[in-house]
């Protein structure tokens, strides 16, 4: 069956912007309501009140928020860690480990993308050594092999199950916007990681296959590779690296953040960027209905401008179904912002399926999330 056409309406009625979050009718609040995440087909509402102005919200759907810094059972291996959320495309966890792992794990699952929250340390490959610390997201195709020395950490990782990650396609801005792919480091054969092969001992790969781990031991380091060549690394990437698109005049969808893809989810890095400047220009995220995917916030650092009571570490869940925005705090700088630019570090995860949330994460989370955007 061929990819059938949207269905072409064209239409105004009543008093509206000619430009999509810019030059609001006075007095309103708009809210998109679009198709394909900020990609289709749209519809801009002018509203008298702000459209998450609840007095009431009940039913298994709603806003959540977790406080991940107060997980606080350390586990060794990845596949230890709490699980956050989940569906058949994508696994979210939070690992916290108090030092050096003592065993090698193994994805057979799916890609592995790992979000250094905190920490400092080693990463040893099959492909040789990696040094990483807090901002780095460490990409590792599936099946490879890995071992974390160092520490304490706090890693968010997300798993592409049965699938892969990419980079998006940049479009008009050209493949060097964002970031260069020359910061992209890959893992080096030194001379650190070459001593390592003279370990001795008991080695155990901890293997994830169908969400079920097996241990393999071997009688030596299996990270014995003399050396590789092909297309096919991990790399990792700081978000501190990342140049973000900004506009003066016009407030851009998250989309267009986005940092890597998988086929029913993508990954986007909020950074530090200047606020638009033209007076009728939103200086704030707009408010939206995104149907069509589910969205995840993780914070890492800075000060989150649009939320209210957020913290570094902290995750907000908005599953699709209901408008989100800005907290009314956040909506009192519409339009007019008390410094030049954002001040923030998060992770946003967009998923096409619903996702699940994790058995150990309900103990992490702040109830009251949801009254948050009641008037103070």
């Amino acid at each position: 069956m061929t990819k059938g056409k949207w269905i072409p309406v064209k239409g105004a009625e009543g008093k509206h912007s000619k430009q999509a979050h810019a030059d609001l009718p006075e007095g309103t609040y708009e809210r998109e309501m679009s198709k394909e995440g900020f990609f289709g087909p749209a519809a801009f509402f002018h509203h008298q009140n702000p459209p998450t102005g609840w007095s009431n919200f009940e039913g298994p759907l709603r806003p959540r928020a977790f406080n991940l810094v107060k997980e606080d059972a350390y586990t060794r291996s990845p596949w230890d860690a709490p699980v956050i959320l989940h569906n058949k495309a994508c696994e979210v966890r939070m690992w916290h480990m108090s030092g050096s792992m003592n065993g090698y794990a193994r994805n057979s699952d799916g890609d592995t993308l790992l979000f250094i929250h905190e920490g400092r340390g080693h990463l040893w490959t099959d492909w040789g050594h990696l040094e990483v610390e807090a901002g780095d997201y460490v990409y590792l195709p599936r099946g490879g092999m890995f071992n974390l020395e160092g520490g304490p950490f706090r890693i968010l990782t997300i798993e592409a199950t049965n699938s892969h990650f990419t980079l998006p396609d940049r479009g008009l801005l050209g493949p060097h916007a964002i970031f260069d792919p020359a910061l992209l480091q890959s893992p080096v054969i030194d001379d650190a990681f070459l001593a390592r092969q003279k370990l001795t001992g008991d080695f155990r790969v901890w293997v994830k296959k169908r969400g079920q781990v097996s241990t393999i031991t071997f009688p030596y380091n299996p990270h014995d590779a003399i050396g590789w060549h092909g297309e096919l690394a991990p790399v990792k990437l700081n978000v501190r690296d990342i140049r973000p698109v900004a506009a003066h005049r016009y407030h851009l969808p998250p989309s267009v953040h986005t940092t890597f893809l998988s086929d029913r989810f993508v990954v986007c890095t909020f950074a530090p960027r200047p606020f638009e400047t033209d007076p009728g220009a939103l200086k704030v995220p707009f408010f939206h209905n995104n149907d069509d995917f589910d969205e995840v916030l993780f914070y890492h650092a800075g000060d989150f401008f649009s939320r209210d009571n957020i913290k570094a570490g902290m995750m907000t869940f908005h599953p699709s179904g209901f408008t989100h925005g800005p907290h009314p705090k956040a909506l009192k700088k519409m339009f007019v912002q008390d410094k030049p630019m954002t001040d923030e570090y998060a992770v946003m995860i967009d998923t096409r399926d619903p996702l699940d949330v994790g058995k150990d994460a309900e103990a992490l989370e702040n109830t009251d999330y949801v009254n948050s955007w009641k008037p103070k």
